[in-house]
C-alpha cells in the first residue's frame, strides 16, 4: 500500500479517539456523531490503503486435505489462487503497487499455465463454467478501489475505460487471449482517503470525477464483475469496539447499494487482513442508523484473508468460506506460487467427459 495511504489511515483512526471512548462509555449503539469521522478523515487523509504484513514471501503449498479425483481426471480438491492486487500501473514495484508490465505478465502466466478467471461469489457456488475441461480457476481480487484500477476518461463528450487502468488492462487481455472472461472481485471502500472511494472522487486522482464513482459501481456489476465490501474506509477492526465495526462494514454495504440497488454482496476483505476482537462481526452484524432508527444489517458468505497462500478448494472437505486465503502481488511470489502448484500436483482442475 502507498506509504502516503498508510499515514492516512493513522490519522483517520486518530481522529476517531474521542467517539470511541464515548462509544465505550455508552453502550454498544453508534453515537450520534456517526457520519463525522468520515468526511473529516476523508479531508485530513493522504493515503491509506491495504497495509498489512510487508513481509509476503511466496507461502509453501500444503496438499489438499482431500485428494477427490473424480472419473474425467479432475482434481476438485485442489488449490485454487486467489491474487491480490492493489494499486496498478506504478513506475516500480512495491508492497502494494504493480507496474502494469509486471501486472500483465502475472496475466500471461496464468493464461499459459491454463489458469481461467472466476469470482469469489463463483467458487462459493462451485460454478465453474468459465474454466474449460482439463484448465483450472485463477480470482483477481483488487482492493481499496483507487482510480488506478478503474479510470474513465472523456473523448468527444463520452465516457470510456481508461485503457491503462487495471479494467482497461483486463478488457483488452480478454479480447487478445480466447477463453479469457472478464471476471475479477473488486473490493471497495466507498469513504475512503486520497481517492480510495469507488475508483476516485475527484479531478486530482487520475482526473476522476465524484459523479462517476456509482457509474464504475455499476458498470462492474454490468459486466461480469464481483462487487465485494471491505469497509467505509478502511479501518483497522481490532482497534474498534463491536458498534464502529459494524457501522464501518454496514455503511460500506449500503454505499455499495446505493450504486447498484439490490446488489447481493457475498464477499467482505478484512482490511489489514486484520480481524475484529468479535470474529463473527466479519461476517455478520448490523448498525442502527441513529438518525433514522433504521436497521442495516450485513451478512457475507466468504471473507479474504491478506494472505495465506491458494485458497482451499469449495469441494475440499476443510474449505472455510470465512477464511479464504490470497496470494498477495509482491514480488515473484505470484510466479513462484503458480510454479509449485504445478510442480506438487495441488491446483484444482476442472475435469472433462
Amino acid at each position: 500500500m502507498p506509504a502516503a495511504f498508510t499515514r492516512t489511515i493513522a490519522r483517520q483512526e486518530s481522529m476517531l479517539a474521542p467517539r470511541l471512548i464515548a462509544l465505550l462509555l455508552l453502550s454498544a449503539a453508534c453515537s450520534a456523531g456517526a457520519g463525522e469521522h468520515d468526511s473529516a478523515a476523508t479531508a485530513s487523509t493522504s493515503t491509506m490503503l491495504k497495509g498489512d504484513s510487508a513481509a509476503a514471501v511466496a507461502t509453501p503449498v500444503a496438499a489438499p486435505s482431500s485428494t477427490a479425483m473424480a472419473p474425467g481426471g479432475e482434481k476438485l480438491a485442489g488449490r485454487i489462487p486467489v491474487l491480490e492486487y492493489h494499486v496498478i500501473g506504478s513506475e516500480k514495484n512495491a508492497a502494494y503497487s504493480r507496474t502494469t508490465a509486471s501486472f500483465l505478465a502475472d496475466l500471461e502466466e496464468a493464461y499459459r499455465r491454463g489458469y481461467r478467471p472466476v469470482t469469489i461469489a463463483q467458487v462459493l457456488d462451485r460454478d465453474f463454467r468459465d474454466v474449460p475441461a482439463g484448465m483450472s480457476p485463477v480470482v483477481l481480487v483488487f482492493d481499496d478501489a483507487s482510480d488506478s484500477q478503474f479510470r474513465y476518461v472523456e473523448r468527444n463528450g463520452a465516457l470510456e475505460v481508461d485503457p491503462t487502468s487495471a479494467v482497461g488492462l483486463l478488457l483488452a487481455f480478454s479480447k487478445s487471449h480466447a477463453g479469457w472472461k472478464n471476471r475479477a472481485t473488486f473490493c471497495m471502500l466507498n469513504g475512503g482517503a486520497a481517492g480510495h472511494n469507488f475508483f476516485g472522487d475527484a479531478p486530482k486522482f487520475g482526473g476522476q470525477k465524484k459523479e462517476w464513482r456509482f457509474q464504475k459501481v455499476k458498470w462492474l456489476a454490468d459486466n461480469g464483475f464481483e462487487l465485494c465490501a471491505h469497509t467505509l474506509w478502511h479501518a483497522r477492526l481490532d482497534k474498534y469496539p463491536d458498534a464502529v465495526v459494524q457501522e464501518q462494514v454496514a455503511r460500506n454495504v449500503m454505499g455499495i447499494d446505493s450504486a447498484v440497488a439490490g446488489y447481493r454482496v457475498r464477499t467482505f476483505a478484512l482490511p489489514y487482513g486484520i480481524w475484529p476482537r468479535n470474529r463473527p462481526l466479519a461476517w455478520a452484524g448490523s448498525w442502527t442508523d441513529p438518525k433514522t432508527g433504521t436497521a442495516h444489517p450485513y451478512k457475507f458468505e466468504a471473507v479474504l484473508e491478506v494472505s495465506g497462500g491458494p485458497a482451499r478448494s469449495p469441494y475440499d472437505a476443510k474449505f472455510d468460506p470465512h477464511s479464504i486465503t490470497r496470494v498477495e502481488a509482491i514480488g515473484d511470489d505470484i510466479r513462484k506460487v503458480l510454479a509449485r502448484l504445478d510442480s506438487t500436483g495441488t491446483r484444482m482442475v476442472i475435469g472433462g467427459k
